[in-house]
């Protein structure tokens, strides 16, 4: 197949939309803060759509850093409208810090709206999120201790409290009550904890509730008029797609669906009206948390990339593991997720490199496979096997064109399009908007073979 890649003057991100997902190709922490804030900018609406305050956007603009949890990184644009969908889980204390923060740097949140059935996570989250995780020993997943998974396991045990419970006074405090003395009995007898107050974590919620009043709607119906209105949307997720509860590296993965289709059960709107997924991976490989992971490296490159990718979580500052480029997880996103095109980001990480190594395939028990291993035995047992290719050993930071770019980096693009049968829209040199190359536009090229403007091919990968 003829993946082609070309050059787009960056001009063409004020062409109409339509209804797009960004999506994270590998483990998550794939820089889709900054390719979400690079497209924010022909949205009308940027919706996040699952995940909670265990999620981490970091965005640069003109010298000033923004570390995101919650709030899309959209609200960055001043006349763009942000949404928390309700396939989100909702710490208000930390919304409400972000709002703060916000405000403080001079960004208004005058433009954020809130699901009314987002679930919320309460103080007993937490803890029986960090108690259980303790309580596994060398089984332990690798949580943030954020409370989100006992926050999803409560919406789905129907004892969760969600955005419009917190509206209802009187109702939250009836059905508040009941749900504390219950998490009590579970604090107390499994965890050998102190048990929550009712009354005070009512207090603390209620006060909650009032700042937050004015941003909750009926997000649904918010996006659903929208669409109908020809506005451009944005979906964005959290985490990655290896970290989807079903399709990832089970049990280590996330609670939630971060793949293309958990934006449509995130947000109320259906499949029909997504028109393209766009992906983002590293130039090379990250993963925070426990679970097998073909490519880490243990060694000098690895803390080269560690060191030189500043690879440590937005939201906890925990040490990321890093390796080199996996083109079978590549390939397993691209088919789950239906991507239409790729953003590769941090090329500039592997800039000192003398050679490059890439996964193209695992060895299982003495056999060759190709595509992604459902079963989590063999994933844990896979070695890779790798391609070898040149590094080009100096600066790509400056670095606006594919022209730019020296011949072995682009070779090495060219290599990652063809292995995962993709193109690639853009390449992201740095954490700033301008450190970036728009190789073609990634709303507006042709699906699945993107073409210069007049029409001209600047390359192709075979």
């Amino acid at each position: 197949m003829l993946i082609i890649l070309v050059c787009v003057n960056f001009s063409s991100f004020n062409k109409p939309l339509a209804n797009v997902v960004v999506i994270g190709a590998q483990w998550g922490d794939e820089g889709k803060g900054k390719i979400t804030d690079l497209l924010s900018k022909s949205a009308d609406i940027v919706v996040r759509y699952q995940g909670g305050v265990n999620a981490g956007h970091t965005v640069v603009v003109q010298g000033q850093t923004f570390k995101l949890h919650l709030i899309p990184s959209g609200i960055l644009y001043p006349d763009t409208e942000c949404i928390i969908g309700c396939g989100t889980v909702i710490d208000p204390q930390v919304l409400i810090e972000e709002l703060d923060q916000l405000e403080a740097l001079g960004i208004s949140t005058r433009n954020l709206l809130i699901s009314q059935t987002a679930h919320v996570t309460m103080p007993y989250h937490r803890l029986i999120d960090q108690a259980s995780e303790e309580l596994r020993g060398t089984h332990k997943i690798g949580t943030t201790g954020r409370g989100i998974g006992p926050t999803y396991a409560d919406k789905s045990e129907r004892t969760g409290i969600r955005v419009q419970d917190l509206m209802e006074p009187e109702e939250m405090r009836k059905q508040l009550r009941w749900v504390i003395t219950y998490k009590n009995q579970i604090l107390e007898k499994l965890y050998n904890l102190p048990p929550l107050d009712p009354e005070q974590v009512i207090e603390e919620y209620l006060g909650y509730a009032d700042r937050l009043r004015p941003y909750v709607v009926d997000s649904s119906l918010k996006i659903y008029d929208a669409i109908g209105r020809r506005r451009n949307i944005l979906f964005e997720g959290a985490q990655g797609t290896l970290l989807d509860l079903d399709h990832g590296t089970y049990p280590y993965v996330t609670s939630s669906n971060p793949v293309a289709g958990g934006a449509c059960v995130g947000t109320g709107v259906g499949p029909t009206m997504i028109d393209r997924v766009i992906g983002v991976a590293k130039a090379y490989t990250t993963r925070v948390g426990e679970g097998p992971f073909p490519t880490e490296l243990n060694g000098k490159v690895g803390e080269l990339l560690c060191d030189r990718g500043a690879e440590f979580g937005t939201t906890t500052g925990r040490k990321r593991r890093c390796g080199w480029f996996d083109a079978v997880i590549g390939r397993y996103a691209v088919r789950i997720n239906g991507m239409d095109c790729l953003a590769i980001t941090k090329l500039d990480v592997l800039d000192e490199l003398e050679e490059l190594q890439v996964c193209v395939a695992y060895e299982i028990d003495g056999e060759r496979r190709e595509n992604f291993p459902n079963c989590a035995r063999d994933f844990a047992h896979c070695q890779p096997i790798y391609k070898t290719l040149p590094g080009w050993q100096q600066s790509t930071a400056h670095c606006r064109s594919l022209e730019d770019l020296p011949k072995q980096a682009l070779d090495y693009l060219k290599f990652l399009a063809e292995l995962m049968d993709v193109p690639i829209a853009i390449v992201s040199l740095g954490a700033s908007r301008d450190q970036t190359i728009i190789v073609e536009d990634p709303i507006h090229g042709p699906k699945r073979a993107l073409l210069h403007a007049n029409g001209t091919p600047m390359s192709v990968l075979r």
